[in-house]
């Protein structure tokens, strides 16, 4: 028999992480689970809401996390538990300006902790993650992306995509037009890769775009994180002048989970994405170009 028994938390709907808007208030129930016939005295039973980035060491100046909001609702004043309780909460009106985030090197996370204070003893706490996500809006002008590139007297490429600006469930369509090829090729790999830039003032940094995979910029304290989400082939063989290969790439096949780009979060940390076109010769040698994407999101979920 234990002679200070601890209720168990269970805020609703703990098997689920719920998504919200940012329109959308932050409620629930919390449920104080008491043992048959215990007691429990406390000095007040609360419910917190946090929105929080949080960065890893080396990406950040001082403190490692940041709360951009912290609000504390009393659901019990001080007093005793002898039965389970459970009691609703809303957080109504919350502006939430960032979206939920899991990065390498930083994160936004929002959730939602109870905690029973107890005198003379530790806080019996509980915490449960909600997911925000925000929409977006269709860019008024999305113009397509087109680029030469190539080696003098020895290949010359040209790459085109329909638009610059894609919603996470959208099909990227584009096409390959070889303008002369004197060398070998082997085939050709389209990548999508995710760059995620983090530390204070990323915005004054112009979002490091030339910083490489894992570097580290010592003056302004910014990581950089490289990670190729997807990469297949889309041509085996070498290719004649004038051929062209049709490029379609559905971003719901991406196994990560995409997120829309971040500019100069709370000038914390970037995510930037890109199209990293590679063409490998007999001799493995590859030749490769990078063009940025935007992504955003349509839908919730």
């Amino acid at each position: 028999m234990s002679a200070n028994p601890q209720p168990t938390l269970a805020p609703a709907g703990m098997d689920r992480i719920m998504v919200y808007g940012s329109e959308h208030d932050t409620e629930g129930e919390v449920t104080l689970a008491m043992p048959a016939g215990k007691k429990l005295d406390h000095v007040g039973v609360q419910v917190k809401f946090f929105g929080r980035i949080d960065m890893e060491a080396g990406a950040h100046e001082g403190r490692p996390s940041y709360d951009f909001i912290s609000l504390s609702k009393e659901l019990l004043p001080p007093g005793s538990l002898y039965e389970t309780r459970t009691i609703p909460f809303n957080f109504r009106g919350v502006e939430k300006i960032h979206e939920t985030y899991h990065g390498r090197n930083v994160s936004v996370k929002y959730f939602v902790r109870v905690e029973v204070l107890r005198q003379w003893l530790p806080p019996i706490t509980q915490e449960h993650e909600v997911i925000v996500q925000l929409l977006g809006v269709e860019p008024s002008i999305n113009e397509s992306i087109k680029m030469e590139v190539g080696i003098e007297d020895c290949l010359h490429i040209e790459f085109e995509y329909e638009r610059k600006c894609y919603h996470l469930h959208d099909v990227i369509c584009g096409k390959i037009n070889f303008l002369l090829v004197r060398i070998k090729i082997k085939h050709m790999e389209l990548a999508v890769i995710r760059r995620e830039t983090s530390g204070e003032g990323v915005a004054m940094s112009g979002g490091m775009s030339g910083a490489t995979t894992g570097g580290k910029n010592d003056l302004q304290n910014i990581v950089t994180e490289t990670q190729t989400l997807l990469k297949y082939e889309i041509m085996d063989g070498a290719p004649v002048k004038g051929e062209s290969i049709p490029v379609r790439l559905y971003l719901t096949g991406i196994p990560a989970d995409l997120t829309p780009t971040y500019h100069a979060e709370n000038n914390r940390f970037s995510v930037r994405y890109f199209l990293n076109l590679v063409l490998v010769d007999e001799e493995d040698r590859r030749y490769f170009k990078q063009s940025e994407i935007t992504l955003w999101r349509k839908e919730l979920g």
